[in-house]
C-alpha cells in the first residue's frame, strides 16, 4: 500500500482539526505548539476525544466500534495540551523512582554476587544453569547472548572509569564496577538469571516473598522506563508487560488489584510498584506524596466525557492506602 496523505502546514493542520469539531481558543498559540510537540504525538491526547462509531459487517452480522475523526462536543485544542503537560510530568516524576530503584537494584546485585566472585556477571556457573542455560532463537544461550548485550554497553561507554579500569586491570570489569555501565533491561535480564535463592534473598529486602513475583517486576519496570526514556505516552496506556500480583494478603496493597484485568492492564499499577519499592529504598521517601498530589492535578475538560485518573487504572479508594 502507498501512503497518500500529503504533507500539511501547521495552520492546515489547525484547519483540519476545527473541521473535525475541535474548539481553538487561541489560533497563534495552537499552532505554536503544533510546531513544537508536533499533530502527531498531540493526536494520542486528543484521540480519547474522538466520537465511536458502530457498525454491523454485513456478512457475519457483527457489531464493531471504532473512532472516527471527528471529536466530541466540547473538545478543545488547549485540553489536549494540558493532558499532554500531565504526562509530561507524571513521566519525570516516574522516571525520579526508576532512578532510584534501578541503583539500589544494581548494587544489591553486585553485593550479593561479588562476594562469591569478582566476575560473577560474565561466569554462568554463578547462575541458574536452567535460566542462564536457556537457548535463544539464534543458538545462544540466555547469558551468552546478555554477555554480549553487556560488551557492547563497556565497548561504547565513553566512562573514564571503564578506559582507567581497562587500562590498569584488564578487559573484565569487577561487577560492583560493571555495574554502572548496565541499564535496567540489561540488569533486569541478569537478576532472572540468578539462582533461585540469590532471587529470594534480593526480592525479601523489598518484602516479596514469591520470587516469580518480584522478576516480573522488574520486567514491567523495565518496560516502563523504556516508555519514560523515550518520551512516550504513559497516562492511559496499555501495558504490555504486566507483572504478577503476590498471593492475597501477602501485600495488603496489591491485593485491590486482583483479578481486575483492566487494572492490571493499566500504568498505575506500575507506579504502585515504583511506591512500594521507593519507600523500601528510602523509608522516608516523600516521592508517592509528591506522585499523589500529581495525579489529583489531572486537568479538567469541559467535552462531553471527560477523561480522569480513573483511565490509568486506578482502583476504588486507591488514596486510603497510597
Amino acid at each position: 500500500m502507498n501512503y497518500a496523505r500529503p504533507w500539511k502546514s501547521f495552520a492546515d493542520q489547525l484547519q483540519l482539526l476545527k473541521a473535525r469539531g475541535m474548539a481553538v481558543d487561541d489560533d497563534a498559540a495552537a499552532a505554536s505548539y503544533l510546531s513544537r510537540i508536533g499533530y502527531y504525538r498531540l493526536s494520542a491526547y486528543w484521540y480519547p476525544f474522538r466520537i465511536w462509531s458502530m457498525q454491523q459487517e454485513a456478512d457475519t452480522g457483527r457489531i464493531t466500534h471504532q473512532r472516527t475523526d471527528a471529536f466530541q462536543d466540547g473538545t478543545r485544542f488547549v485540553e489536549a495540551v494540558n493532558l499532554y503537560l500531565f504526562d509530561k510530568k507524571l513521566r519525570l516524576i516516574t522516571l525520579d523512582a526508576l532512578e532510584r530503584i534501578e541503583v539500589a537494584l544494581r548494587v544489591d546485585m553486585a553485593y550479593l554476587l561479588g562476594e562469591r566472585n569478582t566476575f560473577a556477571h560474565l561466569d554462568p556457573a554463578e547462575l541458574h544453569p536452567g535460566f542462564a542455560g536457556k537457548l535463544q532463537r539464534d543458538g545462544r544461550t540466555a547469558h551468552a547472548a546478555w554477555r554480549d548485550r553487556y560488551q557492547q554497553l563497556v565497548a561504547r561507554s565513553k566512562e573514564d572509569f571503564v578506559k582507567h579500569y581497562h587500562r590498569k586491570h584488564g578487559p573484565d570489569l569487577p561487577i560492583w564496577v560493571a555495574i554502572e555501565v548496565w541499564d535496567f533491561g540489561t540488569m533486569s535480564q541478569l537478576f532472572a538469571m540468578m539462582k533461585v535463592p540469590d532471587q529470594m534473598k534480593i526480592a525479601a529486602k523489598y518484602g516479596v516473598v514469591d520470587w516469580k513475583v518480584f522478576q516480573s517486576w522488574l520486567r514491567s519496570l523495565s518496560y516502563l522506563r523504556n516508555l519514560v526514556a523515550h518520551h512516550s505516552r504513559l497516562w492511559n496506556r496499555n501495558v504490555v508487560e504486566q507483572p504478577k500480583l503476590p498471593a492475597h494478603g501477602e501485600i495488603a496493597w496489591c491485593d485491590a488489584f486482583a483479578g481486575n484485568n483492566d487494572l492490571l492492564a493499566k500504568p498505575f499499577l506500575l507506579l504502585a510498584i515504583c511506591r512500594h519499592m521507593v519507600r523500601r529504598i528510602c523509608p522516608g521517601t516523600a516521592w508517592h506524596v509528591r506522585l499523589a498530589e500529581h495525579l489529583r492535578s489531572f486537568p479538567e475538560q469541559r467535552v462531553a466525557q471527560p477523561r480522569s485518573v480513573i483511565d490509568m487504572g486506578t482502583p476504588p479508594k486507591w488514596e486510603s492506602w497510597w
